[in-house]
């Protein structure tokens, strides 16, 4: 089976359930998760396969915890790690799930591979985020054989 990191930016603590949900959805087929909420690059396994869980705040920033793991990445290299990344917004703002798409930039400009198109979820047609996300990570890992299988 595979190891995973979820790497989490909340502000509310939304971020954070869903986390819980995509944690105890990989624990339920055998995988190995640890969730990081004060993420630091050196302390998550580059060759495990990243989740990253991000809201947007303000004007289309990061959480302030993710912020400092933000700034770590501007300066490494990640060829070795594989990632998927989840946004949570509110569409009716002009920077829906910014966070997300800027944590999906620096990790490619670093060159980690994405595995699956993002999901962003819309708080405002999904009041339960958690759904929405197990759903598409439950659809992805029952097309991954290879990768989960090592």
């Amino acid at each position: 089976m595979a190891n995973f990191n979820i790497i989490v930016g909340s502000v509310l603590g939304a971020s954070e359930y869903v986390a819980d949900a995509l944690q105890e959805t990989l624990h339920n087929q055998g995988h190995s998760v640890t969730i990081h909420l004060e993420p630091e690059l050196q302390s998550i396994d580059k060759s495990t396969i990243w989740i990253v869980c991000t809201s947007t705040h303000g004007a289309g920033d990061l959480p302030d915890n993710i912020q400092p793991f933000s700034d770590q990445l501007k300066e490494t290299e990640l060829s070795s790690t594989a990632f998927l990344v989840v946004g949570l917004g509110d569409s009716s703002y002009d920077t829906y799930c910014n966070g997300a798409m800027t944590m999906q930039s620096l990790l490619e400009k670093a060159g980690a591979t994405l595995l699956n198109k993002p999901i962003h979820i819309d708080v405002l047609t999904h009041p339960i985020p958690e759904d929405a996300a197990v759903e598409w990570l439950e659809s992805w890992l029952a097309n991954q054989p290879k990768i989960l299988k090592g």
